[in-house]
């Protein structure tokens, strides 16, 4: 069921598509639903369904869409979803788009529970510390005789702190028989899915509940500070689990990693790290402190401090950082190093080869073992088309320089400090390309005079001229 409005959430997203974990709470659902391998999966849209049903064609064109025209309830949205099974029959499971913690186990236990207890109905529940504002079990020793809603539960009612999880398994036959007599006899005036429980009693059918040890899997979200509850407590999940297969986390409390993130052994998370997308991580490297990587392939024993990184690659014992930028399409190689004001954005980065502070690196191609000294700049962009200069192996390119692209660099090859290049480079040839210096003589005295500068080059020169005097007069005396 995805078509309530969330009105609480204040958003102009639904509520279903708001992200935990890297995923949107449909998409949580819709994995969890996927784990029992149903013959069929509907989703129930209403509210903005028009964007409910596009982000659905997006990660799952395998569901079934039902509408929910108007927001009557529970048992109105269950009875639009089974509008498009006609003739069903079998179990059907019923859950929630906005419960992420459900776990695919619980689910699959949920099965066997009702059907080895012969089961109609089967309701999901748990006893929970402060069971405000959800439908109250009520039982007759192990079978449920009905469930009751909040607003018209009575005093004895409401102490009851098992509560009903909103998720069911129904025997077809009397999902349809409950739906078909259902009455807005209620406070809200809805109708409500529970109400199919007591139906199912007075036919004489047996409904019985499964109790959710770990009740946080039933807790939904209504607002923002449940969503940031429900993402903080899976995001502990989920490094829980890492850690158990072998991942050093040195802060959970500062750490983040997306469900889709895949992590080998060994691997080391530094405090302020946030692994997101499809991220993988090989055994032996150390992210962090305070990196994001969105969409990256890290290798074994490399090292990323303090770098955001997106749509890269990251090879085998590399170093990145600090203060890095890796942008889409950047490749870097075997022990190379990004060092600390770097932005890459399609570079290829080879073997062993250094970028190590403050370049733009764009379009570009750098060859196994040559070194971009500090501040050089690829300018990849003449304000139509962006192209690809390249630097052969084994080259060094000074401090300074800017390569215009596209350029070529050969193997072996120097590019002096301060240079401007806009023409290719032979293999083993020196490259300069600056200006001749020239020092003008008195420029400040001229032209910044009585500022400090000029005192302070008048007192130089006045200093210079002593040490000069003293010298000539030292000469003389030494020739006497």
């Amino acid at each position: 069921m995805a078509a309530g409005a969330g009105t609480r959430m204040r958003s102009a997203v639904p509520k279903v598509l708001h992200r935990i974990a890297g995923k949107s709470m449909i998409a949580c659902a819709i994995d969890t639903a996927d784990a029992l391998s149903p013959d069929r999966l509907v989703v129930v849209v209403g509210h903005q369904r028009e964007l409910v049903t596009e982000h659905l064609a997006e990660i799952a064109p395998h569901v079934t869409i039902a509408v929910q025209e108007r927001p009557l309830g529970t048992g109105d949205a269950v009875r639009a979803g089974l509008s498009v099974l006609p003739g069903i029959a079998g179990e059907v499971v019923v859950t929630s788009g906005d419960v992420p913690l459900l776990a695919p186990e619980t689910l699959r236990g949920l099965v066997a529970a009702h059907r080895s207890g012969g089961n109609a109905v089967t309701v999901l529940s748990a006893v929970v510390p402060d069971p405000t504002g959800y439908g109250r079990i009520v039982r007759d020793g192990e079978e449920v005789l009905r469930i009751v809603e909040q607003s018209d539960a009575s005093p004895d009612e409401l102490a009851l702190a098992e509560i009903n999880s909103g998720i069911y398994v129904f025997d077809a036959e009397a999902l349809a028989d409950g739906l078909a007599a259902l009455q807005a006899a209620n406070a809200q005036g809805e109708l409500y899915l529970t109400d199919v429980v007591a139906h199912a009693r007075s036919a004489g059918r047996r409904v019985g509940a499964r109790v959710l040890d770990d009740y946080l899997q039933t807790e939904g979200v209504n607002d923002r500070a449940q969503l940031a509850e429900r993402a903080a407590e899976l995001n502990r999940r989920i490094l829980a689990r890492w850690m158990a297969e072998g991942v050093t986390v040195l802060d959970p409390a500062t750490t983040w990693v997306q469900a889709g993130v895949d992590l080998a052994e060994d691997v080391t998370l530094l405090p302020g790290t946030s692994l997101e997308g499809a991220t993988s991580v090989a055994s032996g490297a150390t992210i962090g402190p305070d990196t994001t990587l969105v969409d990256v392939e890290v290798g074994e024993n490399a090292r990323v401090v303090r770098t955001h990184a997106e749509l890269a690659v990251i090879g085998p014992g590399a170093t990145v950082g600090p203060f890095s930028y890796l942008r889409p399409g950047t490749e870097i190689g075997t022990k190379a190093h990004i060092g600390a004001f770097v932005e890459t954005k399609k570079a290829i980065i080879g073997e062993g080869a250094k970028v190590p502070h403050l370049t733009y690196c764009g379009d570009a191609v750098v060859g196994a073992g040559s070194n971009i000294g500090a501040g050089t700049i690829f300018a990849n962009y003449d304000g139509v088309g962006k192209y690809t200069s390249t630097v052969g192996e084994h080259s060094f390119v000074g401090s300074d320089s800017v390569l215009v692209a596209p350029v070529h660099i050969a193997d072996g090859a120097y590019v002096a400090a301060g240079s401007t290049i806009t023409s290719d480079v032979g293999a083993g040839e020196l490259a300069v390309s600056r200006g001749q210096q020239r020092n003008i003589r008195g420029w400040v005295a001229r032209k910044r005079a009585g500022t400090a500068s000029a005192a302070a080059a008048e007192a130089a020169l006045a200093r210079a001229a002593e040490e000069q005097g003293a010298e000539a007069a030292a000469g003389e005396e030494a020739g006497e």
